[in-house]
């Protein structure tokens, strides 16, 4: 799939990357990793991924702030995003913040099922080419 946009991973913790990244990996996209939020959204503006998988919990910027941000910025804003929590089902409470992710999914996750979120948001993203008139 050449010239494909990326899939962004974000998660502090590095073995969460790797397996979401090892989740990924069929779908034939480049993936880029980050450890928090302020990196994530360097990456984001920078290479344009075409789904972000958003760790909850995050030291320097949690995933509610990267959220925030992200949609917050015309170049970043119509990026779908995921957001993953090993907290469960987010408490009704812990849902403000969050409106606008994509999907919520908690960890620990079937990466099969992720994989298949992950292409099927992928899949609804994409532009619908013009169709030609028969002559």
């Amino acid at each position: 799939m050449p010239n494909a946009s990326p899939i962004l991973v974000v998660d502090d913790e590095p073995h969460m990357r790797r397996v979401a990244e090892l989740s990924m990996k069929p779908l034939g996209r480049p993936i880029l990793l980050a450890a928090d939020g302020q990196e994530a959204l360097k990456l984001a503006r920078s290479q344009h991924p075409c789904v972000i998988l958003l760790d909850h919990i995050m030291p320097v910027m949690d995933g509610k702030q990267a959220l925030q941000q992200l949609k917050a910025d015309h170049e970043t804003r119509d990026i779908p995003v995921v957001i993953l929590s090993s907290r469960g089902q987010l408490a009704l409470g812990q849902y403000q913040g969050f409106e606008t992710a994509t999907l919520f999914v908690s960890k620990p996750f079937s990466p099969t099922l992720l994989r298949r979120e992950v292409e099927r948001l992928i899949s609804a993203s994409k532009p619908i080419e013009p169709q030609q008139a028969a002559s």
